[in-house]
């Protein structure tokens, strides 16, 4: 059997920008995920580690040094804490960029679940490394990317949500993972730079669109729909179109009875 993968690759261009990925059925007669990349591809399975293995029997490297941590925990409660080696780290970092390829496939292909999954995988990934990483420079090296793998995972969350009409729970994810967001920005001392962090300005923008197609249909929840109303108030005032400003101050005065007891 030809081991060239030009006829496997033929019809399938790789296009500088763009994320191609595809569900193919395996030799094995399993599902297997495909990203295409410059001079080829990225095969992965659809679970567990990507790359197929089990370091040291493990389903992960990260699922090895969580038990390692215990078991070091258990047996020393009263010594030294668990601490990450380079080594550690290193292998955490490749094994990440895995299903970080994984989960971008996943997104792309609407298997929004499994991209959920992996996010969610990620995100414990680095805070394992923010307990136990010794230096921290590794630490920073997982954490920074925490803003981007929130904003994926919330998305794979509350998409589905959005897509069945469901607004309200949608926005309850959104909102988490704001709020997640800020804490990070709080951690590092950053929260002077909300305005510059993409991945925030995303998901509050997607916010508001959520918003105001939740206030539309009806679904929205009553301080929901307050918040589109003091938005469109804002804006009324601002363009001095004040009796469009009266009417939705009478409106949201109306809501607000409406929420009392």
């Amino acid at each position: 059997m030809s081991k060239d993968i030009t006829r496997i690759l033929k019809g399938w261009e790789y296009e500088v920008g763009e994320v191609s990925a595809r569900i193919v059925r395996g030799d094995d007669g399993r599902d297997k995920i495909q990203l295409r990349v410059d001079m080829g591809l990225l095969q992965m399975e659809m679970d567990g580690r990507p790359d197929g293995t089990r370091p040291e029997g493990a389903e992960s490297w990260l699922d090895y040094y969580i038990k390692e941590q215990q078991a070091h925990d258990a047996a020393h409660p009263d010594s030294a804490p668990f601490e990450l080696s380079d080594e550690a780290c290193f292998r955490l970092w490749r094994e990440g960029v895995q299903y970080y390829h994984r989960y971008l496939s996943f997104w792309h292909l609407k298997r929004y679940d499994l991209c959920a999954r992996d996010t969610e995988r990620n995100l414990r990934l680095f805070a394992f490394v923010r307990a136990y990483a010794r230096d921290e420079r590794h630490r920073w090296q997982f954490d920074q990317w925490r803003p981007y793998v929130v904003m994926m995972h919330t998305r794979a969350v509350a998409t589905p949500m959005v897509e069945r009409g469901d607004l309200t729970e949608a926005l309850r994810a959104i909102d988490a993972g704001i709020e997640s967001i800020r804490e990070f920005l709080d951690t590092y001392d950053l929260s002077e730079r909300a305005d510059q962090c993409a991945e925030l300005i995303s998901l509050e923008q997607w916010r508001e669109e959520v918003l105001v197609a939740a206030h539309r249909s009806g679904k929205a929840h009553p301080t929901a729909t307050a918040e589109v109303l003091r938005r469109q108030l804002q804006q009324a005032v601002a363009e001095e179109r004040f009796e469009d400003a009266a009417a939705l101050r009478d409106e949201i005065r109306r809501l607000s009875q409406s929420e009392e007891p």
